[in-house]
């Protein structure tokens, strides 16, 4: 079995990036935690790791991200979390620092799911397994 890298690449801050440097998803906020002030009907896509596995192997890092993806209507919410999965998709093989995205996988969405902590939100939530070469 291959030993594990003495750290892992933070994950959650890669795809926030690849999610901030696409076009169709520049007037969200993309970042791990909700800004202040955040009310839910915001554009935002929220980026949170949701578990995942080690493949020691291949040296590959599978982890689960969630998206949370809100708008200030459902319709918007609902495009923005199509340009976040399709940013996510297209990232496919691309190097960040010493990492490659080798594959994504949608899990889970996108779906509409009430968001109780925020009355007024239109929310969607999808779920995708990256594989991320670790180096």
């Amino acid at each position: 079995m291959t030993t594990p890298p003495s750290a892992f690449p933070d994950v959650e801050a890669l795809v926030v990036d690849v999610l901030e440097a696409d076009p169709a998803l520049s007037t969200a906020t993309v970042a791990v935690a909700p800004p202040t002030g955040f009310d839910g009907t915001q554009p935002a896509v929220l980026v949170n790791r949701r578990g995942g596995s080690w493949v020691g192997d291949l040296h590959v890092d599978m982890p689960l991200i969630e998206f949370e993806v809100y708008g200030p209507d459902k319709s918007t919410a609902h495009t923005l979390a199509n340009a976040a999965r399709r940013a996510l998709l297209a990232a496919i093989g691309k190097q960040y620092g010493t990492n490659v995205i080798s594959d994504v996988e949608e899990q889970d969405g996108p779906r509409w799911l009430p968001d109780y902590l925020y009355r007024a939100a239109n929310r969607y939530v999808c779920v995708i397994r990256l594989s991320v070469d670790v180096f």
